[in-house]
């Protein structure tokens, strides 16, 4: 009796493929491949009514999902994600089944395959953060896509400034600012969110939870924000994203905003982009930059090195100004036009040893320190 208790199924439903897959994309990212507790590999599976929610954590950042299915018995159990999401991938039919008995033992059926696959109990597996007296935002999820894709490129990866690894969110004087910064350029955007003036605060939230919420944001709808002390939730769409804060205080990114600069020049992004990336096919490897020369109604955009040759090309624009020659890594004065959509974008300089600016007729701004160039 004790042995047929085991074998009996405490879960079983009926999903399409397509559906499966679906689920295990919209979390798997979260799983790490280096973790040390095996629960962190696996993938929670509630299944219940018509639907099957997956749930993957780090215990930093979690993440869950709704998809449908056709349960025929209530109940959960975790599965080792990516293994579960290979074999889902090359099933031979649409029509999965799924049946898991009370050692966590599950049996996938598609067709002519079978799949057996040894999991782990669900008391292993360590819940998500709960958000009961949180303050909560509500933005468009368009809005926020949109604004994450103009910042989050400038993101630090350097471990040891930690306040840098993410996204500074200011909701502050009925809006929210974006601001990403690694010490050697800025990038900033700002939207209108209504909220009242007692939930005004400013948090950063770590790059691996930028990444998800990137991966799950659409363009329909809205998402709800919720922060505590040291998390925040995200809920869109059929999914939450669960993720810890980074601790600390964000530096003050005011102080390298230029407050005025002397120049303004109208650019076409599209044709500075593509000139920047052909002349930097020259760039020294070493010192990594293109060189930007003004003169009147043109910019000579030059590399040169000495064991590979040199590019240069020319962009009119209209300029009046002096003669300014300032130097770019090209890396990074790419990045923000790869991810605006302004047809026009505006560069501001002072002179050559003070930052550029790029800015767009919104509210975005993107501030780059110049390099020194040996001549």
């Amino acid at each position: 009796n004790y042995l047929s208790d085991l074998l009996k199924a405490i879960m079983k439903f009926k999903i399409s493929k397509e559906d499966f897959i679906e689920g295990l994309q919209q979390v798997q990212h979260v799983v790490s491949n280096r973790t040390t507790l095996p629960i962190l590999s696996n993938v929670l599976l509630e299944a219940d009514g018509d639907s099957l929610k997956l749930t993957t954590t780090d215990l930093d950042v979690g993440v869950s999902g709704a998809v449908k299915a056709t349960v025929s018995k209530a109940g959960s159990t975790t599965l080792p994600a990516r293994r579960l999401a290979g074999i889902v991938r090359e099933l031979p039919t649409d029509e999965v089944s799924v049946e898991v008995t009370a050692k966590d033992v599950a049996s996938i059926k598609s067709g002519p395959s079978f799949f057996k696959i040894l999991g782990l109990s669900k008391e292993e597996f360590p819940p998500l953060a709960t958000f009961e007296d949180a303050n909560e935002y509500k933005i468009d999820q368009k809005v926020l896509k949109e604004a994450l894709k103009m910042t989050s490129y400038a993101i630090s990866t350097d471990e040891t400034r930690y306040v840098l690894n993410g996204i500074l969110c200011s909701f502050k004087d009925g809006s929210l600012t974006l601001v990403a910064t690694d010490g050697r350029r800025l990038a900033m955007v700002q939207n209108d969110v209504e909220f009242p003036k007692s939930l005004e605060t400013e948090i950063i939230v770590p790059t691996k939870a930028v990444n998800e919420l990137q991966r799950l944001l659409s363009d329909d709808g809205e998402v709800k924000i919720s922060i505590s002390d040291s998390q925040i939730s995200f809920e869109l769409n059929d999914n939450i994203l669960v993720s810890k804060l980074i601790e600390g205080n964000y530096p003050n990114y005011n102080q390298v905003i230029p407050e005025e600069t002397k120049e303004r020049i109208p650019l076409d992004r599209e044709s500075l982009l593509s000139t920047v990336n052909r002349v930097s096919l020259l760039a020294n490897e070493k010192s990594n930059s293109v060189k930007c020369v003004f003169s009147k109604d043109q910019i000579n955009v030059t590399a040169n090195s000495q064991d590979v040759g040199e590019a240069n090309e020319t962009i009119e624009v209209s300029y009046k100004g002096p003669g300014v020659e300032i130097a770019f890594n090209p890396e990074f004065l790419m990045a923000p036009l790869r991810n605006l959509d302004a047809d026009e974008i505006y560069l501001e300089l002072i002179d050559e040893m003070s930052p550029g600016v790029i800015r767009t007729t919104g509210t975005f701004l993107y501030v780059l320190m110049p390099m020194r160039v040996s001549q």
